[in-house]
């Protein structure tokens, strides 16, 4: 049964990973990908780590905690990067990484 400790969460997490996959991709059609390196990269990292936290939410793991707080380091850097370009699937992405870095880290507190 999912614990509603995690709710919040686990909602943030997968929407966060859904905008950096949409912001990954969305980046490798600009046309300065040399610009857009380091948001691609951490867009894909970011999700990965939304989805490894999602994951150990749902199945109630005693490492969840523990691995939402660097799954929040993650977004944080996204969000930071992100937000340092003006397309619109940047700042969406750098958004919906703040929120699930803040939901991260509450509920790991």
């Amino acid at each position: 049964m999912l614990s509603p400790h995690y709710a919040s969460c686990i909602q943030a997490c997968s929407a966060c990973a859904i905008a950096c996959e949409t912001c990954a991709a969305a980046c490798l059609a600009e046309p300065d990908l040399q610009m857009m390196r380091a948001c691609i990269q951490l867009d894909r990292d970011c999700a990965d780590m939304c989805r490894l936290a999602e994951a150990l939410m749902l199945r109630n793991s005693p490492l969840a905690e523990e691995f939402c707080r660097l799954c929040a380091k993650a977004c944080q850097a996204c969000a930071e990067e992100c937000a340092k370009h003006a397309h619109d699937h940047c700042q969406q992405c750098a958004q919906a990484c703040q929120r699930c870095a803040g939901e991260c880290l509450a509920m790991a507190a």
